[in-house]
């Protein structure tokens, strides 16, 4: 395909998914896409380890890797700070109020075990600027071919790093002055997310953020915009193009393959759900993320709730709960199948069936081929 996408990555279908799993991120591009590895939850030792796996079963395919460093962070100024220095902070209601909604759910929180976060207590918080440019520095002893930044303009270092290494850097945004400030710090590629997104995401939809992207950073300079939001086929991927997308960023489609980080309570959820079923919530990072609505996205939007704390002490609530309610309902324990939920765009509505990464890619890529040659038999020639 003529895409700049495809040429800057060196992929010829510009489809690109965003994963937590490195087992999606190497079966994606073996298939044809390009994947990207969320390193976010990572220390620099298991970031190491995550990537020189990829290294070892991509069959030489190229791949990225996708940092979160906030511009907006409680403690950005702090110098140090740990996992563990930081729970402390946690005020006593917040913990008060996720005990009584485990009891109410079938699980003693004496069971939740604090470990069951993604990092130890003696770890550095990875979204501070300093610790994620660190993971940035792991991953260019690898041969990565992208680098991504979520929730703000990348560091000024991170840009510098990409370009040194001839690595172009990307930059998600949900609106067109967002996109303005990332053409003017220089980044390689804008990935406009709509508010159907999966995971941190604005309020602006797919099908009207796009051409107002594309709009504003036109008298900027050319940069090549991916589309992203609730895209789970083909057909979307053509429509998004047909926009004036170079290509697409999806996630929450790969969340229903065999080879997902995602359990089996889960995927048996997305394919319950319909596109209704999700929510835009802070209550799991402290920032809107959208994600399946649950027993425990309810009871933080209700009218007990103490409000969510601000990014990233709400992880250090949600994610222990959420581990433990998640081995329970892997148990057979109706009750914590209630609170399952997990990071989903609308597009969940489309999921009817758990698939391979190679059969996702191989029907995304027929459902473009498909639409196209419907769109051209329209004109009339």
């Amino acid at each position: 395909m003529k895409s700049p996408i495809s040429s800057m990555l060196g992929i010829d279908f510009p489809l690109v998914a965003f994963s937590h799993c490195r087992d999606v991120v190497a079966a994606v591009s073996k298939a044809g896409g390009f994947g990207v590895l969320g390193a976010t939850a990572f220390t620099p030792e298991q970031l190491e380890l995550e990537l020189k796996w990829i290294d070892d079963h991509i069959d030489g395919k190229p791949y990225g890797v996708d940092v979160l460093i906030p511009e907006h962070l409680s403690i950005k100024d702090e110098k140090g700070v740990t996992y563990g220095a930081l729970a402390k902070r946690v005020p006593q209601q917040h913990k008060d109020f996720v005990k009584d909604l485990l009891r109410k759910h079938g699980i003693e929180p004496s069971q939740v075990i604090e470990g069951e976060q993604s990092r130890p207590s003696e770890g550095l918080i990875s979204m501070q600027q300093e610790n994620a440019l660190r993971l940035i520095e792991i991953s260019f002893r690898h041969p990565v071919g992208l680098i991504a930044n979520a929730l703000g303009v990348p560091p000024e270092q991170m840009i510098e790093m990409g370009h040194k290494h001839g690595v172009p850097v990307a930059a998600l945004v949900g609106a067109p002055e967002h996109a303005v400030r990332q053409a003017k710090a220089g980044v390689d590629i804008i990935v406009a997310q709509g508010g159907e997104a999966g995971g941190h995401c604005g309020e602006v939809a797919t099908i009207v953020l796009i051409p107002e992207v594309l709009r504003a950073i036109k008298p900027i300079r050319n940069i090549p915009v991916l589309a992203a939001g609730g895209i789970m086929t083909g057909r979307q991927m053509a429509g998004c193009m047909a926009m004036g997308a170079a290509g697409v960023w999806t996630g929450s489609v790969w969340l229903a393959t065999t080879e997902s980080e995602t359990s089996q309570v889960f995927r048996e959820k997305m394919i319950e759900a319909r596109s209704r079923d999700t929510v835009r919530s802070k209550c799991r990072t402290g920032k809107p993320s959208r994600q399946l609505r649950s027993a425990w996205t309810d009871a933080w939007e209700g009218p007990g709730s103490p409000g969510a704390l601000p990014m990233p002490l709400q992880s250090l609530v949600s994610e222990p709960a959420l581990a433990t309610a998640q081995r329970f309902a892997e148990r057979n324990n109706p009750q914590a199948r209630e609170l399952v939920t997990y990071f989903v765009g609308q597009g969940v509505g489309l999921v009817d069936s758990v698939k391979t990464c190679r059969t996702v890619v191989q029907e995304f890529m027929e459902d473009f081929a498909t639409a196209v040659s419907d769109l051209n038999a329209t004109i009339d020639t």
